[in-house]
């Protein structure tokens, strides 16, 4: 696919450190993809996007958080049914090069620093999804000054995504883009296998990464993002629980049940029923 370069100065004043945008995507790919000489963020928020990025096609979902590096290039195709909205933040180059720098030990090499062929993504779980998105929409009247960007970029790579992966600094390459991406569905439905596929390494060697860096098996790794990414479908989504179970790749509803109610200390029903109350509906607690 051919590109574009976008420009920061096409967006932000010479006197404003970011661009905070909210917005739905079109259902076709552009004409061309595009990289930018910037950074940015997004969130997905609702619905559905094919995302090409660096040749490698993703389908994106809500609670999807992508730290896109400016040399990335990448275009979207909305779901035609569902279609999409995110929330985009880009930042200057200057900001994440002094952040990536005074926060090396928490930042260096991770987020919108990785090193990886792929730009880093991470699927949030309900609480941290519901985090991701105050924090942005908090920019959107804010001023558009270097604290308040520092301040976003800090709060998402510190309180929002950096308890997802727990991959750690030491952690080799191959591991941690495996890790990132398990992060999306065309991985984690295919479960145990499609994180062993990812990591291009063989089934012991991977096991004994896995519970050397992040202490489980690739088993219960797979099954926590699987367990979140149902979690934030019945939160934010209609569909009936056993298409949700389906579409996180689960063959054994009863087996499903069990580990949700281990993470959640309650049924998908009641998980659904607490996160989907009606604002507008009275409710009489008994």
């Amino acid at each position: 696919m051919e590109k574009t370069r976008f420009l920061i100065d096409n967006y932000v004043r010479p006197d404003e450190a970011f661009h905070f945008a909210r917005k739905s995507l079109e259902t076709r790919y552009p004409a061309r993809a595009h990289d930018h000489d910037y950074y940015e963020v997004f969130l997905i928020e609702n619905g559905r996007t094919e995302h090409w990025v660096n040749g490698v096609t993703q389908t994106l979902e809500p609670g999807q958080l992508v730290f896109m590096r400016p040399g990335d290039v990448h275009a979207f195709n909305a779901n035609r049914k569902t279609g999409c909205q995110i929330i985009n933040v880009m930042f200057r180059t200057e900001t994440a090069a002094h952040l990536a720098n005074r926060y090396r030990s928490a930042i260096g090499g991770r987020f919108f620093d990785a090193k990886s062929d792929l730009p880093e993504m991470h699927t949030l779980g309900p609480a941290r999804f519901a985090r991701a998105v105050n924090v942005s929409l908090q920019l959107q009247t804010a001023q558009r000054d270097l604290a308040r960007i520092e301040e976003f970029l800090l709060v998402l790579t510190n309180r929002v995504a950096h308890a997802t992966s727990g991959v750690t600094k030491t952690a080799p390459k191959w591991f941690s883009e495996a890790c990132s991406a398990a992060q999306s569905a065309e991985v984690f439905r295919l479960g145990t296998k499609g994180f062993i596929r990812a990591a291009g390494r063989s089934q012991e060697h991977v096991c004994r990464t896995c519970k050397t860096v992040l202490g489980v098996t690739p088993t219960e790794f797979i099954n926590r993002i699987r367990i979140e990414h149902a979690a934030q479908l019945l939160r934010s989504d209609e569909a009936s629980i056993n298409d949700i179970i389906a579409s996180c790749g689960f063959e054994n509803t009863g087996y499903f049940y069990r580990l949700f109610r281990r993470h959640y200390d309650t049924t998908p029903k009641g998980f659904r029923s607490r996160y989907q109350r009606d604002p507008f509906q009275s409710r009489v607690e008994r």
